[in-house]
């Protein structure tokens, strides 16, 4: 019984550890930006730099929010990233409940083809759709720029909402059909609750995908740039505090998101059924 105690004692140390490896790994740059973009011009220039906040000030920070088109590029960015969420989610909900209860001719060559689709890079894309969105009238919108987004995330979004409703049991629906419900209707009050886990991890990669994409965005916008396209595009010759402002700017909305929809999802991932 002891040596049981102490081989668990150990699997749960080293699990532990692993753990705190990983987030320090993930979080020391987030940190180091977040310490740049917040320190004074002074305390920014002295070598070695601190790791401890020492000259903690606003100012640049300040002057990069103030700088011409960046709240602009701001709120582009926000309008992108909630439509390509929005339009994954009403195409991709649907395919992947298709993929999940029906059996139908091609659905595994179907699987496949979506994968396919995120091994083309936008580079290959971004000049065709250019011409294309030049002869309809979108070149130059977040609306251009969110269906490209669209695009890119919505095979993982099939596949991940796919994967939850199968695992949602077939006879939940059916009894709640056998009572009276509809089709949709048993969808919408039996299926569709216990799968917003899923759903939410897929509104997550969706949005995150959309506010760090930078590319096509750059290349599909003039006026109407996202916030990780202007700041390529304006703070390329700029000093160095402009920049890890410009990266803390484009870190922080992310995070938030990533931390309100985690709390959503850790709070309804019990409804799930495994």
């Amino acid at each position: 019984m002891t040596r049981r105690r102490w081989r668990t004692t150990r699997r749960t140390a080293l699990v532990q550890l692993a753990c705190v490896t990983v987030t320090l790994f993930m979080g020391l740059p987030l940190y180091l930006i977040a310490l740049a973009a917040l320190s004074s011009r002074e305390s920014l220039d002295r070598f070695p730099l601190a790791l401890l906040p020492t000259g903690v000030s606003v100012d640049t920070m300040t002057a990069f929010l103030g700088s011409t088109g960046v709240l602009p590029a701001f709120r582009n960015s926000v309008e992108i990233g909630l439509l390509s969420l929005v339009l994954s989610l009403l195409l991709g909900v649907p395919a992947g409940y298709a993929l999940a209860r029906f059996a139908f001719r091609g659905r595994d060559p179907y699987q496949l083809f979506l994968l396919l689709v995120r091994a083309l890079p936008i580079v290959v894309l971004a000049v065709p759709l250019a011409r294309v969105f030049l002869s309809t009238g979108l070149y130059d919108t977040t609306y251009a720029v969110a269906l490209v987004h669209t695009a890119l995330a919505l095979p993982t979004t099939v596949l991940i909402t796919s994967a939850v409703f199968v695992s949602v049991p077939v006879e939940h629906e059916e009894a709640a059909m056998v009572f009276g419900a509809t089709a949709p209707r048993a969808f919408a009050r039996v299926v569709l609750p216990q799968a917003l886990p899923g759903i939410a991890a897929a509104a997550i990669f969706t949005f995150v995908t959309s506010w760090n994409e930078v590319f096509g965005a750059a290349v599909l916008t003039l006026n109407r740039r996202s916030l990780p396209a202007q700041v390529l595009t304006t703070l390329s010759d700029s000093p160095l505090a402009y920049r890890f402002a410009g990266g803390f700017a484009l870190v922080v909305p992310a995070l938030v998101f990533i931390a309100l929809m985690r709390r959503y999802l850790l709070n309804m991932w019990g409804s799930t059924v495994r």
